[in-house]
């Protein structure tokens, strides 16, 4: 029979978690440090002095505490002085930061990432260099604690390799994380994972998804991906290769996807499809979308028997399903779209600057833009009709290109989800954007660079100083 946890095995436990508190809910008070852990005060103390003494964390007096008495210290993260190194592999960019304990970006770096096929050395060559000049800045009393990128395609969590990527060219069985160690020589793994996956954790953890068990959190970035939360845990599957959302067929006689399928989700919603109905596509007149086989889908309305639902004036999409408030304001400045010369500068956007510019013109009665959102909104709706029915959520997130797509759309999504999805299911359901935005992604990759430290502390700081 196995022993239980020796003293030492549940110190070190209760400093990944304290420390853990500290770097996802900012500075702590110890009182409530010794509420949230159920520890007593003796023990918190002890902890941040270990977490103190280590330099993870500091200890300092509050600001202010209206109370009287003597007040409780407060216990910060060490941001400045404890680091990891977060990349972000999109299809249209890369990023490189160094994000502080706490999570906050002290430097970052990116450039734009030309579509279609790669070689390693064009990802791999300026990420190693953003952060070789990262690294040159910092001050000699600190330390890297991990190094993580979040990559758009399937990963291979065992030794992170990229081994599939349909909107990244040729993407086959890739050694990325190979080739950064090669390149890095920072002494410590490089750990990959796929970009929607990790961008779910960082919701779950620092973002909108915060408190919530179980959650679907959809990304945009070209096609679609996803990521599951289960029970608090992210579903990985047998290989890692879970939460694939966007290559769950919705519509088998639909547009051919970059996978090789017909009427994949992520074909049926992404960006070229989006952009192809608004007709911001060159060579694709305004208002027609076509499928894999060929034919002309421009006047269809989505899936059988669901009417098109023009965008209700006044819903916000994030209000519980059946009620309404106010819209929220975009806030995004599109470009025109009449006028000599429009045409030209419609054709010449790609990427979210595009997907933003449709959404804007719809706001500004642009109809065929209108007809766009609602085509993509209701297939959108139908691929979350199927994720509730099936794993039941609390919330389903929309990040990437999709939070534009889904402001833009949810009239058609909440009708769609009415119709298809079980009412059981969709029974307190809250539809949310990422509250991360467009670093949910390499937020997500800096929370897997910090897991080891916040596992377990010491150890992980005695290697990183080794």
């Amino acid at each position: 029979m196995r022993a239980g946890p020796s003293q030492e095995e549940i110190r070190r436990h209760n400093l990944g978690a304290l420390l853990r508190h500290v770097h996802l809910g900012g500075p702590t008070s110890r009182a409530e440090l010794t509420s949230r852990m159920g520890l007593n005060r003796s023990t918190i103390m002890a902890l941040t002095a270990d977490l103190t003494a280590a330099g993870l964390v500091r200890e300092e007096l509050p600001r202010e505490t209206g109370r009287a008495g003597r007040p409780s210290l407060v216990v910060r993260p060490e941001s400045a002085r404890v680091y990891v190194f977060a990349f972000d592999v999109g299809v249209d960019r890369l990023v490189a930061a160094r994000v502080g304990l706490g999570g906050a970006i002290l430097d970052r770096r990116e450039t734009v990432r030309r579509r279609g096929p790669f070689s390693l050395e064009e990802i791999v060559g300026p990420l190693a260099g953003f952060a070789r000049q990262m690294r040159r800045k910092t001050r000699p009393d600190t330390v890297c604690v991990g190094v993580a990128a979040a990559f758009s395609g399937g990963v291979d969590r065992g030794n992170g390799v990229v081994r599939f990527g349909p909107n990244m060219g040729p993407a086959e069985d890739v050694p990325f994380a190979e080739e950064m160690n090669r390149r890095l020589a920072f002494g410590m793994p490089v750990k990959v994972g796929n970009d929607a996956n990790l961008a779910a954790l960082a919701e779950h953890s620092r973002g909108v998804g915060v408190g919530c068990r179980d959650l679907i959190y959809l990304h945009g970035d070209v096609g679609v991906g996803g990521g599951i939360i289960v029970n608090g845990q992210l579903l990985g599957g047998h290989a890692g290769f879970g939460g694939e959302i966007g290559h769950m067929v919705v519509n088998p006689k639909g547009r051919l996807c970059g996978c090789g399928s017909l009427g994949c989700l992520e074909a049926e919603v992404g960006e070229r499809t989006l952009l192809e109905a608004a007709g911001r596509v060159p060579g694709v007149p305004r208002g027609t979308s076509r499928t894999g086989t060929g034919r002309d889908s421009g006047g269809s309305q989505g899936p059988d028997r669901m009417p098109g639902v023009s965008r209700g004036a006044g819903e916000n999409p994030e209000t519980p399903l059946g009620t309404v408030s106010v819209t929220a304001d975009l806030g995004v400045d599109g470009f025109e779209t009449a006028g000599p010369g429009a045409e030209g500068r419609r054709e010449r956007l790609i990427g979210r600057d595009a997907v933003r510019a449709v959404v804007d013109a719809a706001d500004r009665g642009d109809i065929v833009a209108q007809a766009a959102l609602s085509r993509v909104g209701d297939w959108l709706g139908l691929g979350v009709a199927n994720l509730v029915n099936i794993f039941n959520p609390e919330m389903v997130i929309f990040g990437g290109m999709l939070r534009e797509v889904y402001l833009g759309s949810a009239a058609q999504v909440r009708s769609r989800l009415a119709v298809d999805a079980l009412s059981a299911s969709r029974e307190g359901l809250r539809l949310r954007t990422s509250a991360l935005g467009d670093d949910a992604t390499l937020m997500g990759a800096a929370e897997l660079a910090f897991a080891q430290v916040l596992a377990d502390p010491l150890e992980a700081l005695a290697r990183a100083g080794s």
